[in-house]
């Protein structure tokens, strides 16, 4: 073939997903005999690091950690799913990068980065600053393989401003250079500046008239924490991993330290104060922080196993010709995998706390879960009722409410009840396998895993996932399984105790006394308020396209090249989410009028609306369309991209096809 026709790839964004587009099209390049590749060039484009990118800087605070375990993530196919994918040149998750770098001399560790991988345990919960790391390593082995192979890898260290379309390919306007040229455009984005919603603006506006400090959301390594006052109140809305990063930083940033108690779990730290601590009043819509991972040897508890929401069972609506609906054909099944997880697990480890064997209880349950139709409900309710003592009883629609919605008669009360919730949350973390809510728990997120890989690409109509899935049943799941490590948990009631944190009480309100040039905090169940001359906003800048401050994705819009995806929600009401509007894989971008855009495409959290749980790391060994569906993402990117100019049509078709056919089966 004419090797001189070559290929320019621009992948806008390296961190983590722009290295997963690396390494797919490294991959299926490397498939091709070497007289057959095309001359190849790929662009990095990104004002930051390639590999570690924005959010994972290895030189941030190590205080700042992963609420995933090291066995879970991996940016490239590791072990466990080289059937589903072209081999992967590095081939390591983080995992096995960790096992590695101590005596890889040119893993890049500094003597920070050697002592906290010496100490890592497979299920420990690694710094964020680690992690980028193992991201820098992995781009590094990969463009040194890709110039071995004779393609290129550059990275531009700039800002992407823009996109104008040039012949069959682009024009990319960058900041501080001239423009570059590429066949094709993936853009894997990442978290984005957002604009502040009106609340937010007002109290900001309030800060600069009045000489408060307001702290917006943002990325934690970009903020600097260092301005929250020693010795004075601070309020903090939100207590989702934002705040355990602004916690852990003034406490344990500051020189505090949490010394072991000797007792239980949930009391065994106390901690010892430098004197430079602010006093951090948080506040969050529950009123209580996302409870703790429980502390496995696995991702996923090896106790737990789901029954009824298989994916032979999710998939089987589909299959029928009809388009599931998650309240009334999805969660009695998950609903059922949850309650057997409770249930059988407090049978195992604290048969006394039945009126009845633990055999009988759990043959009655058992035939219960599996009575067809909505009667399963009723017919559960009443062996919990024959078997179970009321006290020894979950709901886990009331875990959406941990403080159970209830007055309370003062601050002090409030804090005392969330000071028992953090205890109890610890000490259940600590008991892993054997407690029962954590393995409800396990079973909710194991639940997710099939919701990611049947939702996708149209898997629930726009009405269900509207008000169901996204309505209640994510914020529900989000703060049960996406909370912190356990040591989190034990380090906030410790710091409780100490009386240098403070809860407002669910459905806080945020306002600004002008008279008293404060910000204050209060709740509808709770007497009084809080004041203080310091607001931080815990959270990330939303993921919404249309509050962008990107240049690039707002030029987009702009111009037509894209645009939001509307749904319908009830009554046929058009809501405007999150994500942007998408063809089906691999993704391009439909413009106003509809039309996919050619040798453009989407990964990442921009597929939001389309895709359930985009934030999540490609968990290593899943999948290619669950746990791994990242990956599968990119690389249908990467064979679409090569099947374009300069790589034979019928060697790309084949590898794809293959890789299809194989993952239809996983």
């Amino acid at each position: 073939m004419d090797k001189t026709q070559g290929l320019r790839v621009a992948v806008i964004g390296a961190g983590p997903r722009g290295i997963s587009v690396l390494d797919r099209l490294l991959a299926r390049f490397l498939t091709h005999p070497a007289e057959d590749r095309p001359d190849l060039k790929i662009l990095m484009i990104d004002p930051f690091p390639p590999g570690s990118g924005h959010v994972w800087r290895p030189g941030q605070s190590r205080h700042f950690l992963m609420n995933t375990p090291v066995l879970f993530p991996t940016v490239v196919p590791a072990a466990g799913t080289e059937h589903a994918f072209a081999p992967s040149v590095t081939g390591l998750s983080f995992g096995d990068w960790v096992r590695q770098a101590l005596t890889d001399p040119g893993s890049g560790l500094n003597e920070s980065d050697r002592a906290e991988a010496a100490r890592l345990s497979p299920s420990d919960f690694p710094s964020r600053a680690i992690y980028g790391r193992y991201l820098e390593w992995t781009y590094a082995e990969l463009a040194a393989a890709a110039a071995e192979a004779g393609a290129a890898v550059v990275h531009h260290r700039t800002e992407a401003l823009a996109l104008r379309r040039a012949g069959d390919g682009f024009e990319i306007e960058v900041a501080g250079e001239d423009a570059l040229i590429a066949d094709a455009v993936v853009l894997a984005l990442g978290h984005l500046p957002a604009a502040l919603n009106p609340e937010q603006s007002r109290l900001s506006d309030a800060a600069a008239r009045l000489g408060l400090r307001y702290l917006p959301p943002a990325v934690p390594s970009d903020a600097d924490f260092t301005v929250l006052p020693a010795g004075e109140p601070v309020l903090v809305r939100g207590l989702g991993l934002n705040f355990f990063d602004i916690m852990a930083q003034v406490t344990l940033g500051r020189g505090g330290r949490f010394v072991p108690t000797g007792e239980p779990a949930g009391r065994s730290l106390r901690y010892e104060p430098s004197g430079r601590e602010p006093v951090l009043v948080a506040a969050s819509r529950r009123g209580t922080p996302y409870r703790a991972k429980a502390q496995l040897e696995s991702y996923l508890p090896k106790s737990v196993t789901l029954r009824w929401f298989t994916r032979e069972a999710a998939a089987s609506f589909a299959a029928e010709g009809i388009q599931p609906g998650f309240d009334h054909d999805f969660w009695p099944l998950l609903h059922r995998d949850a309650v057997w997880a409770y249930y059988s697990t407090l049978a195992r480890t604290a048969p006394h706390c039945l009126s009845v064997p633990p055999e009988s209880f759990l043959a009655d349950l058992d035939a219960a879960l599996n009575v067809d139709g909505p009667d399963w409900d009723a017919a559960k309710e009443e062996v919990l009722r024959r078997c179970v003592p009321a006290e020894n009883r979950t709901s886990l629609e009331a875990l959406a409410q941990p403080l159970g919605r209830r007055p309370f008669a003062d601050a002090a009360e409030l804090d005392a009840t969330v000071l028992a919730y953090l205890e109890d949350d610890a000490a259940g973390s600590a008991k892993g396998e054997d407690d029962p809510l954590k393995m409800a728990i396990g079973a909710l997120n194991a639940g997710r895993s099939v919701l990611k890989a049947v939702v996708a690409d149209g898997g629930l109509s726009e009405e269900s996932w509207l008000t169901e899935l996204r309505g209640w049943f994510e914020p529900l799941v989000e703060g049960l399984a996406s909370g912190p490590p356990p040591e989190r948990i034990e380090q906030l009631a410790a710091l409780t105790r100490a009386g240098l944190v403070h809860f407002v009480g669910p459905d806080p309100r945020f306002d600004v006394d002008e008279a008293r040039s404060v910000f204050t905090a209060s709740s509808p169940w709770t007497p009084g308020e809080y004041a203080a001359r310091t607001m931080v906003e815990a959270m990330m800048p939303p993921n919404r396209v249309n509050a962008t401050l990107s240049p690039l994705l707002a030029d987009l819009l702009h111009r037509g090249q894209a645009r939001s995806k509307v749904m319908m929600a009830a009554g046929g009401t058009p809501v405007l989410t999150p994500g942007l509007d998408v063809s089906l894989p691999p993704y391009r971008p439909l413009d106003v009028k509809g039309e996919p855009q050619e040798n453009l495409y989407i990964l990442g959290l921009q597929l939001s609306s389309v895709q359930w749980g985009t934030a999540i790391a490609a968990e290593a060994g899943a999948p290619a369309d669950s746990g791994a569906r990242t990956l599968r993402d990119a690389d249908d990117i990467a064979a679409a991209v090569l099947a374009g100019p300069g790589v034979p049509r019928d060697q790309s078709d084949s590898a794809r096809t293959d890789t299809g056919a194989v993952r239809a089966g996983a």
